[in-house]
């Protein structure tokens, strides 16, 4: 007699709690060229170094220690890079050597292996509200407590910050301070400094997310975070190559205190042994061989172009009574539009349907989300596709009638 077929085990509980991404759902759906895409936070691509890059394989490739390039390779990663990054991070006015640095597949990967090195199942993390919304899944697949900090047009609240470190104690808090993913927005050094000075008080880590410090198109940089005396010995820093140089490299970066590298260290052998030998033996040389202020101001000429082009467009895009930021660099602008009743996931079919997209603002939110949000990307498409992209945006936002 045939016995009935054993169903096999449901995937991993933790899973249940971890949203899928919008953007990465939305990106299956727009892959059409008519599409006007304003949703992914994706770099330009026409504006790849591709001949550099690739000039960049042939050499690490080309020379009698190629073969070394396709070996397994240390987890801390490939000294020349980490040399080469240390020295950048340096003259941006935060001093750094090569061992502070933790090579990593993408930032993403170094959320992950901090979130697995300092957080247990249950521990309470702080994030800004709203937030960049892949870290929110990292925390949820950790199995911690997230906890929300009001902030306004400035970036995150101290005030709001002082009041959760008070009452929910927790043991990280993670922030996008510069060029925020979602909003757009960069916090003051005065808050720097404030934020800096309860993360000792309180004795919490402190993550500083920079996927976009180098991205910026008017006003003066604002040191960073981990630049704050009061905070040297408490952030880890995220760096990476994906908006400089091409996401397609996977190659980012943790600066961490000496106290916290050896458990990253383990974290990273056990999540992958080390990053790709290749790629940052490539990256390595691209660096090396590459104006790389040539080629960043190259970006941020493009880049404030399009920026200035979604500035332009928006009083006659967004309904009367709307607010939406305007950032001084990065990739987005978050925009709020008037009316309780508002959802604009609602809207998105509506604007699909008009070969336009975005991303609806409510799954950056940790806590109780504001549905009349949205996310706007600048970056991927040239000014005149952005002005007629708003151009359709505004078919939905200002119907007729």
């Amino acid at each position: 007699m045939t016995q009935p077929a054993v169903r096999p085990p449901l995937p991993a509980q933790r899973l249940a709690g971890v949203a899928s991404s919008p953007v990465r759902d939305l990106l299956a759906l727009i892959d059409r060229p008519e599409v006007i895409s304003f949703a992914g936070g994706l770099p330009a691509p026409e504006l790849f170094d591709l001949d550099g890059l690739r000039a960049a394989f042939d050499r690490v490739l080309s020379t009698p220690a190629g073969r070394r390039h396709l070996q397994y390779a240390p987890t801390e990663g490939n000294a020349d890079l980490r040399a080469l990054v240390a020295a950048r991070m340096t003259a941006r006015g935060l001093r750094t050597g090569a061992d502070d640095l933790l090579v990593t597949t993408g930032s993403q990967q170094g959320l992950t292996l901090i979130a697995a090195a300092l957080l247990d199942p249950g521990a309470v993390v702080a994030v800004e509200e709203p937030t960049y919304l892949a870290a929110l899944q990292c925390f949820q697949l950790a199995g911690c407590r997230i906890v929300t900090v009001r902030s306004d047009a400035e970036g995150i609240d101290p005030a709001s910050l002082a009041e959760v470190l008070e009452t929910d104690r927790p043991r990280l808090v993670y922030l996008v301070p510069t060029f925020a993913n979602p909003t757009g927005r960069t916090l003051s050094a005065a808050r720097r400094a404030e934020v800096a000075a309860l993360a000792a008080e309180h004795g919490v880590w402190v993550v500083e997310d920079d996927p976009y410090g180098e991205l910026r198109y008017r006003g003066e940089p604002v040191p960073a975070l981990a630049a704050q005396p009061a905070a040297a010995d408490r952030v880890l820093h995220l760096g990476s190559f994906s908006k400089i140089a091409a996401p397609g490299l996977r190659l980012g970066w943790v600066r961490t205190p000496a106290t916290l590298r050896p458990a990253l260290t383990v974290a990273k052998q056990a999540a992958d042994l080390h990053t790709s030998t290749i790629d940052q033996a490539a990256a390595a040389a691209w660096l090396a061989g590459t104006d790389l202020d040539a080629h960043l101001e190259a970006l941020r000429r493009a880049y404030a172009k399009r920026r200035d082009a979604m500035m332009t467009a928006m009083p006659a895009t967004a309904p009367a009574g709307s607010v939406w930021t305007d950032p001084d660099g990065g990739m987005f602008t978050w925009l709020r539009v008037p009316g309780r009743a508002v959802d604009t996931a609602a809207l998105l079919p509506a604007a699909l349907a008009r070969d336009v997209a975005f991303v609806p603002g409510a799954p950056f939110f940790a806590g109780r989300p504001d549905p009349a949000t949205m996310r706007l990307s600048f970056t991927t498409h040239t000014p005149d596709e952005i002005t007629e992209g708003m151009r359709r945006l505004a078919a939905v936002l200002r119907p007729a009638g």
